[in-house]
């Protein structure tokens, strides 16, 4: 019989649909360490960067480590530049997109620019937007029709650029990290994270305010989802009806993050070496991708990729409330000596770092960018 938390808050119905099953009675709703200040994990991994940096004379090798993008994509990376990258092999696997910049003209002439540029890519809402450049999810939002378009491109800051994606047409998500040591013609699945929208389920009597408040791990997170709901926190939903609290697949953004990898397989590892064959220096990061059924996903069948990240990206099944402190910092640190080991092999192929300069600079322009992106759904 399944646990009443189960029922209430993470039905794997319509939302959740492809997703496994997960059994909710004997585990953590929060994890006591998923929304710590990011200093604690990280201060580990820059005691031991400093002496990976001494160990190869060099500090910088983590921005190389994927030669074609920019930074490797430590910081202010570009979503459509890395996504660009792909061939046409490639591009059959990445959820189609475009990306517009926002000007000064009239934001209504705006709006028809992207209503036609749509139109030419064969898009229809609903459609994803988010910030060209960001993180976190940070500024993305589900675009249900020409209104919510314009009300977006409104709160959009001018002269950043924005994408407009695919709804992807499957439910279930997740989050892949790869590595591919430069010259190797096979890479490894270094960790899934299988990443649950939060959901409360209605029972024709108490409000969304109620249905959050009693939700195990809701109700400690009501920060996170009463902002985006304030104005449907006194309907009463339905009953079996499941409301979604949060669409961004991001665990700071209110997702439910669990550790994905015992569905590693062979076959997995083998497509998305074939993808990548395609996607030019592309060597470490994480993809985000949606998939039809678990099972499918494993045969590496029946998926599309919505974004791929670059150096900056976590193994997101640390994330999970079962993960132990020990096994968080174990793992953040070997992802790091990973970087560092491809970023020195990178040097070898005569690829130059750029400077800490760049780095910094581009750090203080994302987060001032992100700092002015409209709310995140």
């Amino acid at each position: 019989m399944r646990s009443r938390e189960s029922v209430q808050c993470i039905e794997q119905g319509r939302v959740n649909a492809g997703m496994p099953l997960i059994d909710l009675a004997s585990q953590r709703s929060v994890s006591p360490y998923e929304f710590l200040p990011g200093w604690l994990f990280y201060t580990p991994v820059v005691i031991q960067s400093l002496f990976q940096g001494l160990r190869y004379a060099d500090w910088r090798l983590p921005l190389i480590a994927n030669p074609s993008i920019h930074l490797s994509g430590m910081v202010g990376e570009s979503k459509h530049d890395i996504l660009s990258l792909a061939g046409d092999k490639a591009n059959q696997w990445i959820s189609p997109f475009i990306t517009l910049t926002k000007s000064e003209l009239p934001e209504s002439e705006q709006l028809t620019h992207a209503l036609t540029s749509m139109s030419d890519k064969h898009l229809n809402f609903p459609v994803v937007a988010k910030p060209d450049m960001g993180c976190r999810g940070a500024g993305v939002k589900l675009i249900q029709d020409k209104a919510g378009l314009e009300e977006y491109i409104h709160s959009f800051p001018v002269g950043a650029r924005y994408l407009l994606q695919e709804k992807a047409p499957y439910q279930a998500e997740a989050g892949v990290f790869y590595v591919r040591y430069p010259g190797e013609e096979r890479g490894k699945i270094f960790s899934i994270t299988l990443k649950y929208a939060p959901v409360v389920v209605g029972d024709g009597e108490k409000t969304l305010e109620q249905l959050i408040a009693a939700c195990p791990r809701a109700g400690k997170l009501q920060h996170l989802y009463r902002p985006r709901h304030e104005d449907k926190l006194q309907q009463v939903i339905a009953k079996g009806e499941e409301f979604q609290l949060a669409f961004s697949g991001s665990h700071c953004r209110g997702s439910i993050f669990r550790d994905g990898n015992q569905f590693i397989t062979e076959k997995l590892a083998s497509k998305l070496d074939q993808i990548f064959n395609d996607i030019d220096g592309f060597h470490y990061g994480r993809l985000d991708i949606k998939f039809k059924d678990i099972n499918q996903f494993m045969r590496g069948e029946d998926f599309t990729i919505l974004e791929i990240n670059g150096a900056s990206s976590e193994a997101a099944h640390i994330w999970d409330s079962r993960t132990p402190l020990t096994d968080i910092f174990s793992t953040l640190l070997t992802q790091y000596r990973i970087l560092f080991d491809i970023g020195a092999k990178q040097k070898q192929r005569g690829h130059k770092a750029p400077s800490i300069t760049s780095l910094l600079k581009a750090w203080k322009e994302e987060k001032i960018l992100t700092a002015q992106y409209p709310s995140t759904d």
